[in-house]
């Protein structure tokens, strides 16, 4: 009895090692995963891409607008294709846990959003009468379905739809054999209308950034009810990663417009405005070398990434608004 029970003890102890085991082996592999899925992607030269499409098309010069809408494909695939593909609406590990990336692709999403209509509203159309480009009246839809849609249709797949759809815009971009050929006017009006925009989304960028710090907002100044308007603990790395998904999207979306904008821009004055707004974007994607976002407090001992970050934001949107105001001087 005393042999059996031996057997049988040390039986059960070597399943229990074998589990822990197995165990410590599928977390090991999940961690890896979603740090490889985390990594963000790297900057890209926006010319250089749009040089590499056309290269594929019968184009042998870039149009105007040509570079722009390119960055919004490449920007676009990028969301679908970058390592572990598109990870918002995952329902498994490692994506499941990933909040930060989730919030990271959305900041993209909405940029991509805000562009593609613009595009199709203001820059494809030579006036507020003329017809939409039947393209782009597909792109803009797409790219505005649920992000988290992991059924039928999932959201990657509308998305891919989209991207589609603004390819298809750009083959027919300059290219004068087409029956239709599509449009692009870069013009002062157009491009201040879409800074509007843009300073809209960096303002509230910067004051949800801001907002991780303790601070009072009114909501009816007579009668003087305040309320609580800070950022909870567990939302901060939310909104500091949605802003570093904005910036990403955004900082190529304006090196787009400033290389098919550049005679505007020079005409204007507005040059070295518009490398302004794109470097104070390019301070925000700064390496993080923390594991995790730090909100110190005050002159504490601990930096304060939120606040940090806000003020990249907020300095390019000052800089938005003074482009904008360039924009609509004669």
């Amino acid at each position: 009895m005393s042999a059996f029970t031996e057997n049988f003890n040390g039986h059960s102890r070597g399943m229990l090692w074998g589990l822990l085991s197995s165990l410590f082996i599928i977390f090991l592999i999940i961690t890896i995963a979603g740090w490889y899925v985390s990594l963000e992607p790297d900057q890209f030269d926006v010319e250089l891409a749009a040089l590499k499409r056309a290269k594929k098309t019968t184009l042998r010069q870039l149009p105007v607008g040509y570079t722009f809408a390119n960055s919004l494909a490449v920007i676009a695939e990028t969301l679908l294709n970058k390592p572990g593909g598109y990870i918002t609406n995952d329902i498994a590990p490692p994506g499941i846990f990933l909040d930060n990336m989730a919030n990271w692709e959305f900041g993209v999403l909405v940029m991509l959003r805000d562009s593609s209509a613009a595009l199709r509203n203001h820059f494809s159309r030579s006036q507020s009468q003329s017809s939409e480009d039947p393209d782009l009246a597909k792109t803009e839809p797409y790219f505005n379905y649920e992000n988290n849609s992991w059924a039928l249709p999932s959201s990657e797949a509308e998305y891919q739809k989209g991207l589609n759809s603004l390819k298809s815009y750009l083959q027919r971009l300059g290219n004068r054999k087409q029956r239709r050929p599509a449009q692009f006017y870069a013009r002062a009006d157009n491009l201040r209308q879409y800074l509007e925009v843009v300073e809209k989304r960096l303002g509230a960028l910067s004051s949800r950034l801001s907002a991780s710090t303790q601070r009072l907002q009114t909501s009816n100044l007579k009668r003087r009810n305040f309320t609580d308007a800070q950022t909870p603990w567990l939302e901060i790395d939310d909104v500091f990663y949605e802003a570093r998904g904005s910036a990403w999207a955004l900082v190529h979306i304006l090196r787009g417009i400033e290389f098919d904008f550049k005679d505007i821009l020079a005409s204007k004055h507005a040059t070295e405005t518009m490398h302004r707004v794109i470097r104070e974007l390019e301070h925000a994607l700064a390496p993080t070398w923390s594991p995790m976002i730090l909100n110190g407090d005050g002159f504490g001992i601990f930096s304060n990434y939120s606040l940090t970050m806000a003020n990249y934001i907020t300095r390019a949107n000052a800089a938005t608004l003074d482009l904008r105001d360039i924009m609509m001087r004669g």
